[in-house]
């Protein structure tokens, strides 16, 4: 298959862009007054001009706009009567904030999430299982439909409690399943405790998103372990701007990002300016396909690392001439999604991500589930985790410190870890909730 070149990504970026902003200069209360103040005009502007003049936005601006016009702010192209779907962030980190679609733009969404399931080699024939509620998240509802675009047979999996989903799994002959990486690994330790044998499952692919643990190795050894012959397919995407980065089909734990449908920034989350090539930096995303309720240059606060494929690097991006082993000219995201730059705790002066945690400990197949708590002693702040055994753990004290050491040699903190019994520790079908931010006092 021939991808599209870096300067025919460009060039297509360069041209959305422009009719984006014209679509947006006279219709678009919450972004007009941002382009007035620019300077930009919309039928000449670069993207390199755009991403030097526009302002930043974040997730507060949007959280401000709908306080102050509730109960959908202003960020709307169209009259409200033009929208047909309503979804809302997962308000994990703040107020959830409510999101529009008209039929077209929910329509170039399914879109980049076909485009997802066909790198991900699903197509015609396949059995796609969407694990999870159908609440007011965007994501689920997106992957239901899209599996129909592409041919698959969709199967829901709402309403039903864990075996159930199991025993629907194995009895609908599903070849392809949808999850968090967590609930995939819930699913497959809820079958061995029922007793359902999943070697004879038909699921050959795992399609997970939600959390950083998609591209995590040891995560990803665990799901495959599970869920035997199944190969573990990482993406992500968000309420906010829809599905922006699918697996690279050559380098598992590299993701792609759709720049047909976006133009992506990797800046420094304190200065603002690029990141140099090869560091972490916030992905700052612009749609160009979304353009009922858009995001222009959105602080996603996902920290990311570009990989360059070949030839010069530029400030966070891939070569003008760079080439992935795949074929796609796409900036490429080294590891995926490495943590979140809210959920940075600084530990006796070590600067600490939940990935890093999560890395070290799912290393351990007798570790069930963990919890990382924060207590402020003698004005530092202390790590403690609380680990749960599976139930057939053969010796919890060479687990813990196992566990303890892995975290010492690894973050040079010595960390209290304290053994609950099997089974206490709460269980997630959507976006885990392990780590217990410490209280701003």
């Amino acid at each position: 298959m021939l991808f599209p070149s870096k300067a025919e990504i460009q060039a297509r970026q360069t041209d959305r862009l422009r009719r984006l902003l014209r679509e947006l200069k006279d219709r678009n209360r919450f972004y007009s007054e941002r382009l007035l103040r620019s300077g930009l005009e919309a039928g000449t502007v670069t993207r390199d001009l755009f991403t030097e003049r526009f302002p930043l936005c974040s997730k507060a601006d949007f959280a401000a706009d709908q306080e102050a016009a509730p109960p959908f702010g202003t960020n709307l192209t169209h009259p409200l009567e033009a929208y047909s779907r309503c979804h809302q962030t997962s308000g994990t980190s703040g107020r959830p904030i409510r999101w529009l679609d008209t039929p077209e733009s929910w329509s170039a969404m399914v879109d980049q999430w076909s485009e997802v399931f066909r790198a991900a080699g699903v197509g015609k024939g396949d059995r796609v299982y969407c694990a999870f509620s159908f609440g007011p998240f965007l994501g689920f509802w997106l992957a239901f439909e899209a599996a129909g675009r592409v041919g698959c047979l969709s199967l829901p999996g709402g309403g039903l409690g864990s075996a159930a989903r199991v025993r629907s799994i194995l009895e609908f002959g599903a070849t392809v399943l949808c999850a968090t990486p967590t609930y995939a690994l819930r699913l497959g330790d809820v079958a061995a405790a029922e007793g359902l044998d999943l070697t004879a499952s038909r699921v050959r692919l795992i399609v997970v998103a939600g959390e950083t643990g998609g591209s995590l190795p040891a995560i990803r050894e665990r799901i495959r372990c599970l869920w035997p012959g199944a190969r573990v397919f990482d993406h992500h995407g968000m309420t906010e701007v829809g599905p922006v980065t699918y697996e690279c089909p050559k380098h598992p734990g590299l993701l792609h990002v759709m720049e047909d449908d976006f133009l992506a920034e990797i800046l420094d989350p304190v200065t603002q300016a690029p990141a140099p090539a090869g560091q972490t930096g916030e992905l700052v995303l612009t749609t160009l396909s979304r353009n009922a309720s858009p995001a222009l240059r959105y602080r996603t606060g996902d920290l990311v690392r570009a990989r360059s494929f070949s030839g010069g690097t530029g400030a966070g991006q891939v070569s003008a001439d760079g080439v992935c082993d795949c074929g796609r000219s796409q900036l490429g995201l080294e590891g995926g999604i490495l943590g979140r730059c809210d959920d940075m705790v600084v530990v006796r002066g070590v600067n600490v991500y939940p990935s890093a945690v999560e890395a070290l400990i799912r290393v351990e197949a007798e570790v069930a589930e963990y919890r990382v708590r924060f207590e402020e002693r003698q004005s530092m702040l202390e790590m403690e985790i609380d680990l749960e055994p599976t139930p057939g753990c053969a010796d919890l004290a060479a687990l813990v410190s196992r566990v303890a050491e892995r975290l010492r040699d690894h973050l040079a903190l010595r960390v209290s870890i304290r053994t609950v019994p099997p089974g206490e520790l709460p269980r997630f079908e959507m976006k885990a909730r392990r780590w217990l931010k410490p209280v701003a006092h």
